[in-house]
């Protein structure tokens, strides 16, 4: 991030942010004081101070926030635009102004299924202002961490991560954020579109790009890494991070994965470790 942070948006950032199409990224804090990544379409900037996002599906993030007020968040507009920053979750409402906006909008006005039942408020602590995501050092970076895994033997000792999520993540084109937790206490999300599975344990990514920030994550930290592809498919790991060292002669990060997450509708989940499947014991009131 840049060593000058804004503590408000301007007229432009406001107006960049406010379209329906884009990637918005909400970083948590799990009870447990891990960082957890959600994808929130919704996220935009409501005012100079502060920002706003609808809800209209369950997750994780939802608790967290209530407990834990401070996020980081990411908005990448569709010209590959970021805005990055930080904010303190301050309140929810289920009507008004921002509900009626965000229920009006085409996805949700149109939907017969579900709308926008809470709005979230949030003020702005600081903010990056426009970057422009470095497509040019991503795709060169991609490059080395691909060769990076192709030379390296496999570490894995479990099959942490199944077949369809190395897949997932090891598309090129479908983009990848990573999260830690700062000294003070607010979550950092860093752009990680070239990371890729080592093995079915571990996740690599070059630092030839967003380098300082990426080296500057504390060797044994927890970091979770989410992946997600415009078709509106995702998946959450969280892992160690193991530090930076020379695969093949680059220079990778690389992450033990411990714990993945399905954060896809209709039936969010933990995928690994695996869950044991819990009897229905309560039906319900019969009529």
């Amino acid at each position: 991030m840049p060593t000058e942070m804004l503590n408000t948006f301007s007229q432009d950032d406001i107006r960049a942010l406010e379209p329906a199409l884009k990637i918005g990224i909400l970083a948590t804090v799990s009870d447990e004081g891990l960082p957890h990544l959600t994808m929130i379409s919704t996220l935009k900037a409501s005012s100079e101070f502060g920002l706003v996002w609808g809800q209209f599906m369950e997750g994780r993030s939802k608790a967290y926030i209530r407990s834990h007020p401070q996020v980081g968040w990411l908005i990448m507009t569709l010209d590959k635009s970021l805005w990055r920053g930080k904010a303190r979750f301050t309140h929810t409402s289920k009507s008004g102004p921002d509900y009626d906006f965000f229920n009006n909008t085409p996805l949700f006005r149109y939907n017969a299924y579900f709308g926008v039942h809470t709005v979230y408020y949030m003020d702005l602590v600081e903010q990056t202002g426009k970057q422009v995501l470095p497509m040019n050092e991503v795709a060169f970076s991609a490059i080395k961490t691909l060769t990076a895994r192709s030379l390296t033997r496999s570490r894995a000792k479990k099959g942490v991560i199944n077949p369809w999520t190395r897949g997932f993540l090891n598309k090129l084109d479908n983009l990848k954020f990573l999260s830690y937790i700062g000294e003070d206490g607010f979550p950092v999300i860093i752009p990680a579109i070239q990371a890729q599975t080592g093995d079915a344990e571990h996740i690599l990514f070059s630092t030839s790009v967003y380098s300082g920030e990426l080296k500057a994550i504390p060797v044994g930290a927890s970091v979770a890494v989410l992946g997600l592809a415009l078709t509106m498919e995702d998946v959450l790991l969280r892992g160690r991070f193991e530090g930076v060292r020379s695969y093949a002669g680059f220079h990778c990060g690389s992450v033990q994965v411990d714990w993945v997450y399905n954060s896809m509708p209709p039936v969010p989940g933990q995928v690994y470790p695996e869950v044991e499947p819990q009897p229905v014991r309560d039906f319900g009131a019969v009529d």
